[in-house]
């Protein structure tokens, strides 16, 4: 029989048999990225501790998984637990309607800011009345609540759906710590692509890593901290909640943490609380702008650069497509599509013409 046809016969099955091991995988492919994208940014972690342990691969690993598991999701149990009673308390208390009352007397008075206000909406043909302005209010409050409240409670009814994912991805990383080399290795001799290529892959891939999980990840848990610490001292209420906000709009380049406290800003001066408004504002911009330019970059570091329109559109369109784990999905999508892109016009477009 002809060697070709044999080839050609085997290859198709190689891609059949691939598809259906996707198929099978493809439910659990959440812990899979999340075990890969965590493993390599810890992988240094575990070679220290190998190096101690004198090269013993089963407790190292053991010890490093158990560490991401003490770090990453420990803390998290009472804090979804205080986050779900917070965010139901929200919505309970806008569900019907949400006190403007203030912010309507600020409207209402001669300040510069409700004249300017108050201009602009004439100019736009836009009616800034009470009831107008009660429906609205009452709309977002009400919303924002109770889109918030079925996001944390079904994270709680599919406890157990969490519960084998979790177990699956720390599984992985047991594995990826002890057989990671070898796993490389043996799926670095199936790839048709030169090593030197594969390499730039993997480390694009890792620096996505780090700077998701690192810099993303880290900044955005302290935005999240110091922006509900602000809600609570300038007594906004609810500082889980919009803390919370504040910390996944930290992944949002460019806009990230304003998007919540801008409006806020914007109520406080309505409400006739002018100074503490330019305090709260202040106080923003100074630990947003920190985090953002001078200790972002660092934890990243200079090796993953993107610019930051790509990753604002990855992220939204991540959301979009895959939900909160868009936030990772999306630019993590971008980064292997901008590699191949490079490779496509360094190494193969001379070949294909």
């Amino acid at each position: 029989m002809d060697k070709r046809f044999i080839s050609k016969v085997f290859l198709v099955s190689l891609l059949l048999a691939t598809i259906l091991l996707i198929r099978l995988f493809w439910t659990y492919i959440s812990a899979i990225i999340l075990a890969l994208l965590i493993s390599s940014v810890f992988y240094p972690v575990y070679n220290v501790i190998k190096r101690i342990l004198k090269n013993n691969e089963n407790i190292s690993s053991f010890i490093g998984t158990t560490l991401i598991a003490i770090i990453l999701i420990v803390p998290v149990g009472g804090f979804v637990v205080t986050l779900s009673n917070e965010a139901f308390e929200f919505y309970k208390k806008t569900k019907d309607s949400v006190s403007i009352a203030k912010i309507q007397q600020g409207l209402q008075s001669n300040s510069p800011l409700a004249i300017r206000i108050k201009r602009l909406a004439s100019m736009a043909n836009i009616d800034i009345g009470p009831d107008t302005l009660h429906n609205i209010a009452g709309s977002l409050g009400k919303n924002i609540g109770l889109f918030l409240s079925k996001q944390i409670r079904s994270m709680a009814t599919n406890i157990l759906s969490f519960l084998i994912h979790l177990f699956i991805m720390l599984l992985l990383i047991y594995y990826i710590f002890k057989d990671g080399v070898r796993l490389k290795y043996y799926i670095s001799e199936l790839l048709p692509f030169p090593t030197d290529q594969q390499e730039l892959i993997v480390t694009k891939f890792r620096e996505m890593g780090r700077a998701i999980i690192i810099g993303n990840g880290l900044s955005g848990a302290i935005q999240g901290i110091l922006g509900g610490l602000g809600f609570f001292i300038f007594g906004l209420g609810a500082p889980i909640l919009w803390g919370t906000l504040i910390g996944f709009l930290a992944f949002l380049p460019v806009v990230g943490a304003s998007i919540v406290f801008i409006p806020a800003t914007i109520i406080l001066v309505l409400q006739s609380k002018t100074k503490l408004a330019v305090v709260f504002f202040i106080y923003n911009i100074f630990y947003s702008s920190i985090m953002e330019y001078i200790i972002k970059p660092r934890l990243i570091g200079k090796g993953m650069k993107m610019n930051p329109v790509l990753v604002f559109l990855g992220v939204l369109g991540g959301i979009k497509l895959f939900g909160i784990l868009g936030i990772i999905y999306g630019p993590l999508i971008i980064t292997i599509f901008l590699t191949l892109a490079e490779l496509y016009r360094t190494e193969y477009k001379e070949q294909m013409i």
